[in-house]
């Protein structure tokens, strides 16, 4: 669908805004590598070639069984045993020495057909954010193996860091656009129409943002158990009201303008009048606030696993980090690791909705 001229200025103001433009080239191309980040960090292969077989563990379970081992569970990939049923092609000598059949299939001096030999593609990083390494003492400093260490229980940090950035942008895109889009219409209900429906709106969102949202939370993780989903919930529960006052404030200044009088003389819906003329006029004020809702969401979920009524314990997450980061004070790594995680992410954030600010800023966009 092609872009109208308005939008086409749009955009060139925001790409004219070289740290906005940039900061959207770096971000999407992390979040596009987050979102994929089961090639990008696992303890299983990306491609497995069994007896001319494609396999693809990082996304599909596959049992022991389908590459000729004996245990129905999930294949174990990091077991030399499995490798090596994989690479000769279910050979029963692998229980006995896997390490000299695999050498012997990569020297190419093996026995085995060529039709019969499979190979297995990794991840750059060769670790699940939930896989237990052997490192001796834990948490162990950066080094050739693992890039930014690991925690107190011997899991990769970056491999953390990945699957956790990607939770945390999710979670803050999911509740900031339905939070967003709730108080965007609850502000609009009450600025279009004023007098008693702003007042009613008014007295319960005065009693809503009275009630303790850290209590209910704890007390619905305790009854119902921590989950991603229900964490979203409460979240947008709570979090709805940020931006009802400054659309309240734009409609109200706007309903008495010419334009919104003309419209309701031709016999305009009060729906299209809303989110069709008075709306769009109203987005620069509400755009100058989704950077504090945005940051203020990943800040949230950073701060509810820290003090731990986030996510669940298993989860991979940046505020589990910083309380490691706390607690192992002898590690400074695992602190630089959270704090550069948190500066970077935030900045970007930032600068990218200050170039979407600036670009739906009808004094630059007409200038």
């Amino acid at each position: 669908m092609a872009l109208s001229e308005l939008n086409r200025r749009r955009w060139r103001n925001f790409r004219r805004n070289g740290r906005a433009f940039w900061s959207l080239v770096i971000f999407s191309v992390l979040f596009v590598l987050a979102m994929f980040a089961e090639i990008v960090a696992n303890d299983k292969p990306i491609v497995a070639s069994y007896r001319g077989e494609l396999y693809f563990p990082a996304y599909n379970f596959y049992p022991e069984t389908a590459f000729g081992g004996d245990f129905g569970t999930e294949a174990i990939y990091t077991d030399p045993a499995v490798q090596c049923l994989i690479v000769t092609g279910g050979s029963q000598d692998c229980w006995d020495t896997p390490e000299d059949l695999v050498a012997a299939v990569d020297t190419g001096t093996s026995d085995i057909p060529k039709d019969q030999q499979g190979w297995m593609i990794w991840p750059p990083i060769p670790f699940h954010y939930s896989t237990i390494n052997n490192v001796g003492s834990a948490p162990s400093a950066p080094d050739a193996t693992h890039w930014l260490g690991t925690d107190d229980t011997a899991r990769d940090v970056l491999a953390r860091v990945i699957y956790g950035f990607r939770i945390s942008i999710l979670f803050t895109l999911i509740v900031t656009v339905v939070a967003s889009t709730v108080g965007i219409a609850a502000g609009a209900i009450q600025g279009y129409f004023g007098g008693r429906t702003d007042l009613v709106f008014q007295r319960m969102l005065e009693i809503w943002a009275s009630t303790p949202s850290l209590y209910v939370i704890i007390i619905l993780f305790a009854i119902l158990g921590r989950s991603f989903w229900l964490l979203v919930f409460v979240t947008i529960l709570f979090g709805w009201p940020a931006l009802v006052g400054v659309v309240r404030a734009e409609f109200l200044r706007a309903r008495n303008f010419e334009y919104v009088r003309a419209a309701r003389a031709l016999g305009v819906s009060d729906r299209t009048i809303m989110f069709r003329h008075i709306l769009p006029n109203a987005m620069v004020a509400t755009l100058t606030m989704l950077p504090f809702v945005v940051t203020g969401t990943i800040s949230g979920l950073a701060a509810l696993d820290y003090l731990g009524y986030g996510l669940p314990a298993s989860a991979p997450s940046l505020g589990e980090l910083a309380l490691q980061a706390k607690q192992n004070l002898q590690a400074p790594w695992l602190a630089f690791t959270a704090f550069f995680t948190f500066a970077i992410m935030l900045s970007l954030l930032v600068f990218i909705f200050e170039g979407v600010r600036d670009a739906f800023d009808p004094r630059k966009t007409f200038k």
